[in-house]
């Protein structure tokens, strides 16, 4: 079923600048147990096998003009050429050869022909760009994280294959590396004058919005890490994220959908796009919480979204974010497997290379399906032979004809941290065991942890020895006790910083080294100041249905302040030029809203129009000038209004991570 609704828009401004103003990582050489772990990796895995480099460059009509994308102040916004130093040389001794070799893959950019009438701009950005030429110029899918880049992909397209207005817009999910440049292709006002139709799965635009918002700030920073942002990029910082490089620089931007395309998980949509036949197939809940593939009968070309990847996708994401459900993942596949598996010949996504024949395309999806179906179930099935999360991760291994698949490796998700994810989706953090059910919070933890081994001087000598035997994993989470119970013991900080260098260089996964190496320059140089990105910004806030935006204050009460005060507020929140009013209630130290309704007994009644409350989220204004100026009208008691104002709390992005 196709849906539609009234188009609105919103502007999300920068979140990711982080990686313009990272200052260099200090330089630190591979062990010889890190060096032996990354050449025992370059034995076990068939890096002769080159199909992938011939996929990646297949149909290439232009490269970049200009690596370095800026915005129109001149700011540098995503430098392409950032990630060169891996293009034809080996991997070193401070770099997995396998994601080095996907840092390869993903750094092989331009415009690329799929096949007729359907191209791709890759290595723009995070994600990926496609177009197909539709009967009255070009539909867009999935226009990258920012303006910029979706812009100068754009643009070689128009430039070298055919100058087109675009003429339908696709977004496939919910996450924001794949709507966030739709305003660098076309304005809201072409859209509106021209009716282009905004297609995108059901319930998209309110999980867009929402995801980010309640948990923002500490997604945010835990992002910082994950991406690499805060590291310079080359053999001893960032090498790739895995899925792509790294996250553009720019403005983020969206467009509310105007075609929703709704109906049963899993079941297929015939409708038609601009001329183009296309059948949808909604697949919620797995990769993201709204998302679709769509298959391409005429091409037959399946654009497989973010549900199938030439990497291990996370069933739990390190930046935060709700569990995956695995079962579902590879029940969606399998759908597809199902319909289009008899005639597919192209099979292209929202990251990463195509892949064609069908031969090759229904292993490849077959893999991807059994790898989380794998995953998933064994799971379960070591849980309930009593095996906690912490075990099922350490003993889970896929079998070989999986494993060894470029493909299915975890350079992106892993096989560690989605078995715990598919065990927390289930069984929850606990284990069962008492032991681990009130545990002491870490600081204090770690003081009980160097006073059992002996104090502060003890502890280090034994770490240093594990570092020197390449015990990584175990002096990390010793000298991390240190650290929590000591947190200015420089020896401390330097000696993890040096174990979690070598357990960054190791990895496989793009998130694990950037992880690794991020907490290590923490260590080293502190919390990097002046980065403050954060997706619940005003101009998110402005894009936010009322209810959310009543949840998203929910959230900021400062709770104890409250109960401890004895808060007892209700307020009736009127909005005139929208045509909405909502009853707010703190009390218990929590706060309550009902929408549509009015208290006659409320403390106060505030009335503003809903351009009023944009212009103080946007901090164009102030609650007092607005009040003072008569674009707030307060009756009733104004100090119950200001005393709620008072109550919700604000957010530093710097927050510590590996330090108390």
């Amino acid at each position: 079923m196709i849906t539609t609704t009234p188009l609105r828009q919103m502007t999300v401004p920068l979140i990711a600048g982080l990686m313009l103003l990272a200052p260099a990582a200090q330089s630190q050489e591979a062990s010889k147990h890190t060096a032996e772990a990354n050449r025992a990796v370059l034995e076990s895995l068939p890096f002769d096998n080159r199909a992938d480099f011939e996929r990646a460059t297949r149909g290439l009509i232009a490269t970049p003009e200009q690596k370095k994308i800026t915005d129109a102040d001149g700011k540098v916004v995503y430098d392409i050429g950032q990630f060169d130093f891996l293009v034809d040389q080996d991997a070193p001794a401070t770099a997995n050869p396998s994601l080095w070799r996907q840092g390869q893959l993903n750094q092989i950019t331009g415009l690329f022909e799929v096949t007729e009438g359907i191209y791709q701009i890759r290595g723009y950005d995070l994600s990926v760009m496609s177009f197909i030429r539709g009967d009255n110029g070009w539909i867009v899918i999935d226009p990258l994280i920012s303006v910029d880049p979706a812009k100068a992909g754009f643009e070689l397209l128009r430039k070298h294959v055919a100058d087109l207005p675009v003429s339908a817009i696709i977004f496939t999910h919910s996450h924001a590396d794949h709507f966030g440049g739709v305003k660098g292709i076309i304005t809201e006002e072409e859209i509106e004058r021209r009716n282009v139709p905004v297609i995108a799965p059901e319930n998209f635009y309110e999980e867009s919005v929402g995801e980010n918002l309640i948990a923002g700030n500490t997604m945010s920073r835990r992002a910082s890490y994950m991406f690499g942002n805060l590291l310079p990029t080359g053999p001893e910082g960032s090498i790739g994220a895995g899925l792509g490089q790294k996250t553009s620089a720019g403005l983020i931007t969206i467009v509310q959908p105007t075609r929703t395309i709704s109906g049963p998980p899993g079941e297929p949509i015939e409708t038609t796009v601009d001329g183009v036949p296309m059948t949808f197939i909604n697949t919620p809940g797995a990769e993201a919480p709204a998302e679709l593939m769509f298959y391409l009968p005429d091409s037959k070309a399946l654009m497989q979204a973010e549900e199938i990847n030439h990497t291990l996708h996370n069933l739990y994401t390190l930046r935060g974010a709700k569990v995956r459900n695995g079962d579902q993942w590879a029940k969606y596949i399998n759908q597809v497997i199902n319909l289009f598996g008899d005639d597919v010949e192209i099979s292209f996504g929202s990251h990463h290379w195509p892949v064609w024949g069908k031969g090759e395309i229904n292993e490849f999806w077959r893999k991807q399906r059994d790898t989380y179906r794998y995953i998933h179930d064994e799971t379960l099935r070591l849980a309930n032979k009593g095996q906690t999360m912490d075990e099922i991760a350490e003993n889970l291994k896929l079998p070989e004809t999986l494993a060894n698949e470029f493909a299915n490796r975890g350079y992106y998700g892993t096989v560690s941290h989605n078995a715990k994810a598919q065990y927390q989706l289930y069984f929850g953090w606990f284990s069962g065991n008492p032991s681990e059910l009130n545990p002491l919070p870490p600081v204090e933890e770690g003081q009980k942890f160097v006073e059992y081994v002996g104090g502060a001087e003890a502890l280090i000598d034994k770490a240093r020895a594990d570092y020197e035997a390449g015990n990584y994993r175990w002096a990390a989470t010793a000298l991390n006790h240190l650290v929590f119970a000591q947190p200015g013991n420089a020896n401390a900080k330097n000696l993890l910083a040096d174990v979690l260098t070598q357990m960054g260089y190791q990895s496989e996964s793009g998130p694990w080294r950037n992880f690794y190496l991020s907490g290590a320059k923490e260590l080293r140089e502190g919390v990097v100041s002046g980065l403050t990105p954060s997706t619940a910004s005003p101009d998110i806030i402005r894009g936010l249905p009322l209810d959310k935006y009543m949840d998203y204050l929910a959230m900021r009460l400062d709770h104890p302040k409250a109960a401890q005060d004895g808060v007892d507020i209700s307020l009736n929140i009127v909005m005139p030029d929208v045509d909405e009013r909502v009853e707010l209630t703190v009390a218990n130290g929590v706060m309550n809203y009902t929408m549509g309704t009015r208290n006659d007994d409320a403390d106060a009644t505030v009335t503003l129009d809903r351009t009023v409350l944009d212009a103080i989220n946007l901090k164009q204004r102030t609650f007092p000038d607005a009040i003072k100026a008569g674009d707030i009208k307060i009756d009733g008691s104004q100090e119950a209004f200001m005393t709620y104002l008072g109550l919700l709390d604000s957010f530093e992005f710097g927050f510590n991570i590996v330090t108390p």
